[in-house]
């Protein structure tokens, strides 16, 4: 157990680092492409900017929710805090969703301003700084999100890993405002539109398979039946235990709760029981690094079953 707090302590400081440097990086980007935007007369570039703006907002969502699954059991709250990380990968891709249809909605609106003929072409030689600021961007969030992704692996954080993929749709709508400032430069302004509308579909996308695996989390889902078998396994192969009569599984946000009961020989006393019991709760535990409590129950076995079951192991 002692092991296990020193990890998830270790977890969120990594958390934090990480967060912390997103922050001051999407600080400076949003304000150089909101200058830039401004400066050039770039609408795009603005809504890229306030974009931006978005991820400041996810990367603080993000920091609460690790913050609130960190915190130690209470009366309310028994089995920890983990599922406010999902609440907070949920909130996120509320966000996601939100800034992705309305950049789709922007550019709906900007193809029917060009059909209508109400559509201005900029100056080119304006729109060279906000050129600039999308090319700087796209670069800038890629990067941002593969660090914040690796992290995220790491330690196993369903926030930290929205917020990557939220770094990665500010990243793409950079391309759709790179590709609109291209066309607009060259003529034709309503390319910024029809990009951004491509773009909004992916970023919806997104933000659908991050909330389907926080839901997943929330809703007390078996493992997987490898780690299933994989546990039983290693029950059957611990000294004395003769069967395993029922092994249940539920992830509760990034963690696993274990319930199994055991079959011992009947004629074992209360000690030898509870020693078999002790021993593939630490087996469990200690191979299966995400199982944060594993519960276990010896059931009595007739000395005849224990030795047939135990030859055939």
């Amino acid at each position: 157990m002692r092991e296990w707090k020193r990890v998830e302590k270790s977890n969120e400081r990594i958390a934090m680092r990480v967060a912390r440097n997103s922050i001051l990086i999407n600080v400076g980007l949003a304000a150089f492409k909101l200058f830039a935007g401004l400066v050039g007369g770039s609408a795009a570039m603005v809504a890229d900017a306030v974009h931006s703006i978005t991820d400041l907002v996810g990367t603080a969502i993000a920091i609460v929710g690790i913050k609130l699954a960190g915190r130690k059991a209470d009366k309310d709250h028994p089995y920890g805090h983990e599922r406010f990380e999902c609440v907070a990968t949920l909130a996120l891709a509320v966000l996601i969703c939100v800034v992705g249809l309305g950049i789709g909605w922007s550019g709906v609106q900007t193809v029917f301003a060009d059909l209508a003929g109400e559509l201005e072409t900029p100056e080119a030689r304006l729109l060279v700084l906000p050129l600039i600021a999308a090319a700087a961007s796209i670069a800038v969030k890629e990067g941002i999100f593969w660090y914040v992704r690796a992290a995220a692996k790491k330690i196993d954080s369903g926030a930290l890993m929205a917020d990557a993929w939220h770094s990665r749709a500010d990243g793409l709508s950079s391309i759709g405002s790179c590709i609109g400032i291209l066309g607009a430069m060259l003529g034709h302004p309503v390319m910024d539109a029809v990009a951004a509308v491509v773009i909004c579909l992916f970023i919806v996308k997104t933000a659908v398979q991050i909330a389907v695996e926080s839901l997943g989390k929330m809703t007390d889902r078996a493992c997987d039946d490898e780690t299933v078998e994989a546990m039983r396994a290693l029950i059957l192969a611990q000294e004395a235990v003769a069967s395993v009569d029922v092994l249940r599984t539920r992830i509760f946000g990034n963690r696993i709760y274990v319930d199994v009961e055991i079959g011992v020989d009947a004629e074992a006393t209360f000690r030898r029981a509870h020693d078999v019991s002790h021993r593939v709760h630490d087996a469990i535990e200690a191979e299966f690094p995400k199982v944060k409590h594993c519960k276990v129950h010896a059931n009595p076995v007739e000395p005849t079953t224990a030795a047939g079951d135990a030859e055939g192991v």
